[in-house]
């Protein structure tokens, strides 16, 4: 048997907020299998790093037998979520949300066993509130508490305009802790102001309020921004384990050591102990981020596609075996001449335009040795070309 103290600290390391500690701590003692809520709007296609923080933490209570609830917010994504927003989201369409939706469900099962998930669709219950019911609750929220949110707050002062539809968005998602009846709900710092309104919430229909537990925002390539696929700075769940290797191994040394805390839990002490290292020079930093980069392939993809992608790399990076670097063939009927964007995209180099931008600009794109350095510029490609993503990413037309 696990201790109550000795569970309490495995499932709080590595959080920012656990609100309140002492209830979680009389939740855990109490023996009674809880209902643990995380929820996503399927508002792309793809899951990344960036979301395997919190659904590892999800994990640990699926791994101590809790209910572990992993709800899809197929009705607030016709919203969006205006957390972190400067401006309206534009609305998806009920189609993308349903094909997300499926690839959501497939991704998840990366990191939690998916025989053990309950899934639900808040469409199920926000679908079918009445006009009454909505003005319900309304009335238990006040104006002045709504635009007390950050970036409500921020977005009033520049007088940038806000939909009504985005106050109700913090009230939809507090009513599914109601419908559910959470008593522990998860997810990043960005969404400390909606969980805490469902806590809120709770209390007010006559329920148990849930503690919330915050987790930090994993940052993105760049080292500055939260890894976000708008943003094009990610590391896709569904990236083949080579690439993802690369991309491990493009990150600065000093995000190294926030990966290896916020990705794989490691302990304060042993990071310590590895800065030590590296700043007396017994350890070199490229040895560090290729153990680190080995972890997390092996954690979320295979063990095989770890030792794999770590083969690969030590050939292509440090034996400079250009022979070994992945093979791309067009398709058929590809035109002659490209957009830098368009190649980059075919050959599975970037995600997104934004991405392109980001290292175009940043001189880490390379064709055949030649840096871009024109976000517009136009390719004649031909088969054994050789084209170069950041420091750790190489390709060959083939």
């Amino acid at each position: 048997m696990i201790s109550v103290e000795h569970t309490l600290e495995l499932v709080t390391a590595g959080t920012v907020q656990v609100t309140p500690r002492e209830e979680l701590r009389t939740m855990l003692a109490s023996g009674k299998k809880l209902k643990i809520k995380l929820g996503v709007d399927p508002t792309a296609p793809d899951l990344h790093l960036g979301h395997a923080v919190v659904l590892s933490k999800l994990k640990q209570f699926q791994d101590l037998g809790h209910d572990v609830i992993f709800l899809i917010g197929d009705f607030t994504a016709l919203i969006g979520d205006p957390t972190g927003r400067s401006k309206t989201r534009p609305p998806l369409t009920p189609e993308e949300i349903a094909a997300n939706t499926q690839t959501y469900i497939a991704q998840v099962g990366r990191i939690l066993d998916p025989k053990r998930i309950t899934i639900n669709y808040n469409a199920t219950w926000l679908g079918t509130l009445s006009s009454a019911d909505i003005l319900h609750l309304c009335a238990k929220v006040t104006l002045a508490r709504l635009t007390e949110r950050e970036d409500f707050a921020q977005r009033i002062a520049k007088h940038q305009p806000i939909g009504f539809h985005e106050l109700l968005y913090p009230l939809y998602q507090g009513y599914d802790s109601i419908a559910l009846e959470a008593n522990v709900e998860l997810g990043g710092t960005d969404q400390t102001f909606n969980l805490l309104m469902g806590r809120f919430l709770q209390e007010q229909y006559g329920q148990k309020p849930q503690v919330i537990i915050t987790t930090p925002l994993l940052e993105g390539l760049d080292g500055h921004e939260k890894m976000s696929k708008s943003l094009g700075n990610t590391i896709g769940l569904t990236e083949p384990a080579n690439q993802a290797f690369g991309k491990l191994m493009s990150i600065s040394d000093a995000l190294m050591w926030r990966y290896m805390a916020t990705l794989l839990h490691a302990p304060a002490k042993e990071i310590t102990e590895l800065q030590e290292q590296v700043a007396n020079g017994s350890l070199h930093p490229m040895q560090v981020k290729k153990s680190m980069a080995h972890t997390i392939i092996r954690r979320f993809w295979s063990n095989q596609e770890a030792d794999t992608a770590r083969e690969h790399f030590e050939a292509v990076f440090e034996k400079k075996d250009y022979s070994q670097a992945r093979e791309v063939q067009l398709p058929a009927g590809t035109a002659p001449s490209l957009w830098v964007v368009d190649l980059l995209k075919l050959v599975g180099a970037i995600t997104s335009s934004s991405e392109a931008k980001r290292l175009i600009e940043s001189g880490a794109i390379t064709i055949n040795g030649d840096v871009v350095r024109d976000f517009k510029t136009e390719i004649t490609w031909l088969s054994g070309m050789t084209i170069k993503a950041g420091k750790h990413r190489i390709y060959k037309l083939v």
